[in-house]
């Protein structure tokens, strides 16, 4: 059985992973702002699941959860980057408050957890980092700039920490969801304290969109946390995995936009370099 590390377990992916783990044998170090919403998780677990509070904006909690876990469980073997939010606000709305504070948590706060996650895993030549990125993490839209810029930068660290790491024995994946059934369309999405009239149609309608949305989207997140145990144990996974029927077709749309730009400025792009 494995011994995995999961950040931001009291909801969402991260919980679910948490009580399948459980359910399956595995040990789990569940960590949280707030570890005391997942008793319930501890006292099902009789004994598999361990909390720890972790913030991880604060790189002392991360340091104290990953050593608490490796000193409970004799190291760690699988990590997911899980804890997160969404800023939902027009590029020209938000604040450098907001902006640095969706940055700390999104990208440097999974940082924190990769840096430890590597070291541990390039000592031990084996491990596999999750991180949860978004379709944002590919393609951006109105009101989700911030987040998705988030993404796209969490998808970039992850892929050159798989290539840095696959020599060494471990993996790092980056988890595309499209829209699940979790709380994130709820709970972990906040909007900008300033809304500009003039985004209405734009910003402003997606805002509405992905709150209506809450609780009526299409993925399911035990299907995605079973996907990610049998990942976990797969002698050759993806370095980014999509999941969900939305996420798929809306790679492929990119893919086909970027591949028609590419080619139809082809001739402007190859006059760029010196004269061969």
């Amino acid at each position: 059985m494995a011994r995995w590390f999961i950040t931001g377990s009291s909801t969402g992916f991260g919980r679910v992973l948490t009580d399948r783990l459980s359910a399956a044998g595995h040990q789990v170090m569940a960590t949280a702002r707030k570890p005391e919403a997942l008793a319930d998780a501890v006292a099902a677990g009789e004994g598999r699941v361990l909390t720890h509070a972790v913030d991880v904006t604060d790189r002392a909690q991360v340091e104290a959860g990953f050593t608490a876990a490796i000193e409970a469980f004799g190291g760690i073997d699988v990590v997911v980057n899980n804890a997160g939010y969404g800023l939902m606000a027009a590029i020209e709305e938000a604040s450098e408050e907001e902006i640095r504070r969706q940055f700390d948590t999104n990208v440097l706060g999974a940082i924190r957890v990769m840096q430890l996650s590597a070291e541990h895993f390039r000592t031990r030549r084996a491990g596999v980092i999750f991180n949860l990125s978004s379709i944002a993490g590919l393609v951006s839209f109105p009101a989700v700039g911030f987040y998705a810029a988030t993404k796209h930068a969490l998808e970039a660290l992850s892929e050159a920490l798989d290539r840095e790491g696959e020599a060494l024995g471990f993996r790092s994946i980056a988890i595309e969801p499209g829209p699940f059934r979790t709380d994130f369309h709820g709970r972990s999405l906040q909007l900008s304290a300033r809304e500009i009239e003039e985004y209405a149609e734009t910003a402003g309608a997606r805002k509405k969109m992905l709150q209506e949305a809450s609780g009526r989207q299409a993925g399911d997140p035990e299907r995605a946390a079973e996907i990610m145990m049998q990942l976990a144990e797969h002698p050759n996974p993806p370095r980014r995995l999509l999941l969900g029927a939305m996420a798929h077709q809306t790679a492929l749309d990119k893919l086909a936009a970027m591949k028609a730009d590419i080619e139809a400025w082809e001739e402007i792009t190859l006059s760029a370099d010196f004269p061969s």
